[in-house]
């Protein structure tokens, strides 16, 4: 698929002239001083704050408006032993949230249970299934944590049940707010909350820090105690990794390293992963996906439990019933995704003429379309939602591209829907068999309308164009203290071009593309994670122009530099 490269606006004079001052003042790279100047962080305290990220920079939780309302129906169930629970969500952010929230309060005295909805049973967020369940465990209080700021029904029913609820979320709200006894959520319309971009994990943990607050108990080590659970809910829910976002992942990967939680620890070694130099694409795709596989193929609780352990053994057989649950996910992605394949195929002839895709089916298992969905999008770049059916009701999972709201359009169609909810990106709803027509004209007509062609070319973001030999172990030094990466702080993209294909192309593991390139006299090992059908097209002493991201590559006791491709472009003739 075409992809559109978009390069950097050219800098005027001026900034050229602030640029070679930083460089000079910090001593780095002229190329490093320009990708920090083009961050925004144009003075040595503002890169210097980057770099070194701290815990005393953290906004203060008090800062929500609900905030101190909150804390003191927590602390007076505390008090009186009122039993609290915790209520989350079945994936990675939620069980993370759960974990924390469930830890933390048990260590000051509270009477604490947790519940986790199960996918095929209760459905996404709070469910009126499990009401009854809740009550008859002897619940006073619950805490949702990432899910209940639009479950109007739902907490009109807890509050008619004699029970009471405080709602930590970071999903989008609805227009109307449920009567929630309190509501923490950054993205409220009236919130004075500095950052809106938390995950469900980090606002659960400054409802924790305020508690502690209060209590006069927010020491260094109890602010650090549950950090590693904040970073890996936080990571893998794919929010900006900025401002305290990128505090909690720098300061929490390092409390991961540091082996303080006995499930997490489980997890990475039965994952194969090199504890010393975890990273964020390690959670991404090692640590994540296993947690995610508990709630898609079973129940999350599993995934909870790990995460609480306080029992080596029992850490480890926990890990091992994620990871066969895990191998079974994979399974079942790999067959729905042939079979979605098989059904845009044939439902969607003209590619150009389609601006989105809607696809469903009897036979797909729910805990596995949102992933397939994102393998969707990456495939065809269009705005994708599948739907599995059951008994005539639909579950479904949407996923969009670059700068299109997925949630604002599924709010123009949403008289057709049961329920929905969700973020730009990612969506999840749920629908009746006989509207699913109305809904998809209805919805395929708004994103027309409204999705420009620009939109679906896959862009590929450019930082800067180098040559070979600015490739260095100075270089890759300097840009290793960037890291955590992820979205808002990706890799810096770069491009070098007219560079020689240095020996055959070939396929390494699932469809990898991996070369050798060289362009006077250097030469640059590369690799294409999903571009292995580039090997035929590729041929020695091929001229392309090359677009990547740099990264050691460590492997037993050697270090390499490599390059990770974006996209290639072949010169013709």
């Amino acid at each position: 698929m075409e992809k559109q490269w978009e390069l950097p606006i050219p800098l005027n004079n001026g900034s050229m002239e602030k640029i070679k001052d930083l460089s000079q003042e910090l001593k780095c790279p002229l190329l490093i001083a320009e990708l920090l100047y083009r961050k925004g962080y144009q003075s040595l305290e503002e890169i210097q704050e980057f770099f070194s990220p701290d815990l005393t920079k953290l906004h203060d939780p008090y800062l929500f408006a609900q905030m101190d309302k909150a804390v003191l129906r927590i602390l007076k169930a505390i008090d009186t032993q009122e039993q609290i629970t915790i209520y989350g969500d079945y994936d990675v952010d939620g069980t993370t949230a759960t974990a924390l929230l469930y830890l933390g309060l048990k260590r000051i005295g509270g009477l604490v249970e947790f519940y986790i909805p199960h996918r095929m049973i209760d459905g996404y967020g709070l469910s009126l299934n499990s009401l009854d369940q809740l009550q008859a465990t002897g619940a006073k209080l619950i805490i949702s944590v990432d899910c209940g700021v639009n479950a109007l029904e739902e907490i009109a029913k807890i509050n008619e049940m004699g029970m009471d609820i405080i709602v930590t979320d970071h999903h989008n709200p609805k227009d109307i707010l449920p009567e929630a006894y309190a509501i923490i959520n950054p993205k409220l319309a009236d919130s004075k909350y500095p950052f809106p971009h938390l995950a469900g994990v980090g606002v659960a943990y400054k409802l924790l820090m305020a508690i502690y607050q209060k209590k006069e108990i927010d020491t260094h080590e109890n602010i650090l105690k549950y950090m590693d659970l904040v970073a890996v809910g936080t990571i893998a829910d794919i929010v900006p990794l900025t401002d305290e976002n990128r505090i909690f992942a720098s300061i929490g990967l390092q409390h991961l390293i540091d082996k303080k939680n006995l499930g997490l620890n489980a997890l990475t070694q039965i994952s194969n992963l090199n504890q010393k130099n975890l990273d964020t694409t390690d959670i991404v795709f090692g640590i994540a996906p296993r947690i995610n596989a508990a709630g898609r193929m079973g129940s999350a609780a599993v995934a909870v439990e790990l995460l609480i352990s306080t029992e080596e053994e029992k850490s480890i057989e926990l890990a091992e019933v994620i990871e066969r649950q895990n191998s079974l996910r994979q399974q079942e992605d790999q067959k729905t995704f042939i079979e979605a394949c098989e059904i845009i195929d044939k439902k969607y002839k003209n590619l150009a003429n389609t601006s989105c895709m809607i696809i469903s089916s009897d036979d797909w298992h729910q805990g596995v379309i949102g992933i397939v969905a994102s393998k969707l999008v990456e495939k065809y770049y269009r705005p994708v939602i599948m739907i599995s059916f059951k008994d005539g009701f639909g579950c479904g999972s949407g996923r969009s591209v670059a700068d299109f709201d997925l949630f604002e359009a599924l709010k123009h169609t949403e008289h057709n829907l049961h329920s929905f909810g969700g973020h730009k990106y990612a969506v999840g709803l749920t629908i009746y068999q006989e509207y699913i027509d109305r809904f998809e004209n209805e919805l395929s007509r708004y994103i027309f309308e409204h999705l420009s062609q620009e939109q679906i070319k896959p862009p590929v973001y450019i930082d800067h164009e180098i040559e070979l030999f600015d490739v260095n172990d100075t270089l890759l030094d300097w840009m290793e203290r960037f890291a955590p990466f992820g979205p808002e702080n990706n890799h810096p993209v770069f491009i070098t071009n007219d560079v020689a294909v240095a020996s055959y192309p070939y396929n390494v593991g699932r469809n990898h593309l991996k070369m050798k390139v060289i362009k006077n006299g250097v030469s640059l090992d590369l690799i294409g994670y999903n571009m292995g059908d580039y090997v035929p097209l590729l041929k020695k002493n091929s001229i392309i122009d090359i677009a990547y991201t740099l990264e050691y590559n460590r492997f037993g006791n050697k270090t390499t530099i490599q390059g990770k491709l974006k996209d290639v472009n072949i010169h013709n003739g």
